[in-house]
């Protein structure tokens, strides 16, 4: 069991460490995915021919290996966790746009039209009304982005970038310790459902006219 938790000198972390480490790498790009994802999505309702050039587009660079994405950033970001959190923000619209914008569509017309007559400008309508209604949707595409990011970030371990789990799957060939690699993967596990079981706690606080907070439809990863 020591020898689970001996994390080799050469990553410069314990494991408390390279968990913190994993969590930022994968957790910011969701974050900032989102806040790229907002914007467009609303864009993307208001104007209706825009939506399916944008889809395009998120699933071509979806579609890209993210070691490729990595080797093209390195030469401008260097060994270095932005090289790595560039394209999990990427991946991450493929996911959210659409969840987004299917759940503000999924807004009645008729809780539109009470909510205009009532001197909500196009803004307030957006913030205050459709995207509460479209918090089950945001949430579900919230989950699998998450998921994903946690294990993709893994693969940056091949480009040098350190600090993140996937390097303990490195030093557990090099130092032939696969114990280093059941440690990886387990945690990596751990925290992919912990994760979201949280996010599945937040739809529940933020949407208690759900009974179970469950929504009604399924947003599936690649």
């Amino acid at each position: 069991m020591n020898r689970f938790f001996d994390i080799p000198s050469d990553l410069q972390h314990s494991w408390l460490g390279l968990i913190g480490l994993h969590l930022r790498e994968a957790l910011l790009p969701v974050l900032a995915g989102l806040l790229l994802a907002l914007p467009l999505a609303q864009l993307c309702v208001r104007l209706r021919w825009l939506y399916p050039p944008v889809l395009a587009v998120t699933t071509v660079l979806y579609a890209i290996p993210s070691l490729a994405f990595f080797v093209v950033l390195i030469d401008y970001t260097g060994q270095s966790e932005l090289t790595v959190m560039i394209p999990l923000t990427v991946y991450t619209l493929v996911v959210l746009v659409p969840a987004i914008v299917d759940g503000v569509r999924s807004v009645p017309p008729e809780t539109l039209a009470a909510a205009k007559a009532m001197g909500f400008g196009p803004v307030r309508r957006y913030a205050q009304v459709q995207l509460p209604i479209a918090v089950p949707a945001i949430i579900a595409g919230l989950r699998v982005a998450t998921v994903s990011s946690i294990s993709l970030v893994s693969v940056g371990m091949l480009i040098g970038n350190q600090g993140a789990l996937g390097n303990l799957l490195h030093d557990a060939s090099i130092y032939n310790r696969p114990e280093l690699a059941w440690n990886a993967v387990l945690t990596m596990a751990a925290l992919a459902v912990l994760v979201d079981a949280a996010l599945v706690v937040v739809r529940a606080l933020l949407t208690p006219w759900m009974p179970g907070g469950t929504p009604s439809r399924k947003i599936d990863s690649r």
